[in-house]
């Protein structure tokens, strides 16, 4: 089967690409969210080929998967191609809805293309309308069992920290910083200056080096207030990480209290950095139930399954 995708969260990708599939990415030129082609800093199998904008109608696509707005358009604008109509397609929604209770989802109207949630939470949140929906959880590529808690300090990976703020928890970070607070990701220079309080900044690490950072710090954080549930706590609970994690949308379901410390309690998730990070047996018991859970609810195997699943039910 040839699935036209476009390169738009890398980590869900580069767990998608590792299917039975041809994976078609769009490339434009420059590179641009339009068309990004090929991961740089994920490792992608030979079965994902760039397409350019020119190729896509005479590509043989089997099957689309839109995960934003502007993929409908790109669909129309290249291909001459109405979702659902001329292809058959699939919309992955990433993303939390803008307020939880009020957020129409753009598909709302339509019953031709399933709408795709990647957490129980996301799907409750949206307002689908009559658009047939399912929820396809998150998968990882497991980096395997990395931990080695040798860096009493404390990783936090996020993306454009400082533009997104507080729906990242940026503004949290200076309770956690006199315990040695590592930011990693896109976007974080500036970080220090933008708490006012010294932070490690580790900007945009190949995965193999974010993985292997990752696992050298003691303790991993994750305080976004408003997502659907961020792949870097997943991947880092995979590589057996301890976590202490703010109990919000998906996270309380998927981190089991005994792999660190899960709570709206400020002072809570203060307390567990403090005992994290003194106490290094307790961290790896804790990283070793963050892992097993992992693996057991977002385990490759399953998600590419699922995911084989309704391609084929879609492309039909």
């Amino acid at each position: 089967m040839k699935v036209l995708v476009w390169h738009v969260h890398g980590s869900w990708l580069t767990a998608a690409v590792q299917g039975a599939h041809t994976y078609l990415v769009p490339v434009v030129p420059g590179r641009t969210a339009d068309g990004l082609g090929r991961a740089r800093t994920w490792d992608w199998p030979s079965s994902v080929i760039e397409v350019t904008p020119e190729q896509v109608r005479d590509a043989g696509v089997d099957v689309v998967v839109l995960q934003r707005p502007r993929d409908l358009e790109l669909l129309r604008e290249w291909a001459g191609w109405e979702a659902g109509v001329d292809v058959p397609a699939v919309y992955v929604e990433h993303d939390t809805p803008p307020t939880p209770a009020g957020s129409r989802h753009l598909l709302a109207d339509r019953a031709d293309v399933p709408l795709v949630h990647v957490t129980h939470f996301n799907r409750v949140a949206w307002d689908s309308g009559v658009a047939p929906t399912r929820v396809l959880e998150h998968g990882v590529v497991d980096p395997g069992p990395r931990w080695t808690g040798e860096v009493a300090r404390v990783s936090v990976v996020s993306n454009e920290p400082v533009r997104r703020g507080r729906t990242v928890g940026f503004d949290l970070l200076p309770e956690f910083a006199p315990h040695g607070v590592d930011v990693f990701g896109m976007g974080v220079r500036g970080a220090s200056r933008a708490l006012g309080t010294a932070v490690g900044e580790f900007e945009d690490l190949p995965q193999h080096a974010l993985h292997d950072e990752v696992a050298r710090r003691r303790v991993h954080l994750h305080l976004t207030r408003w997502t659907s549930l961020g792949l870097s706590l997943v991947e880092a609970m995979t590589m057996g990480c301890p976590v202490v994690v703010l109990a919000t949308t998906e996270a309380p379901t998927a981190v089991p209290p005994e792999a660190g410390v899960v709570s709206t309690d400020l002072d809570l998730l203060t307390h567990g950095v403090r005992w994290l990070l003194s106490d290094r047996d307790s961290a790896r018991t804790a990283g070793q139930v963050a892992r097993a859970a992992a693996l057991e609810r977002f385990g490759l195997h399953r998600f590419l399954a699922d995911l084989d699943t309704l391609l084929e039910e879609v492309a039909r």
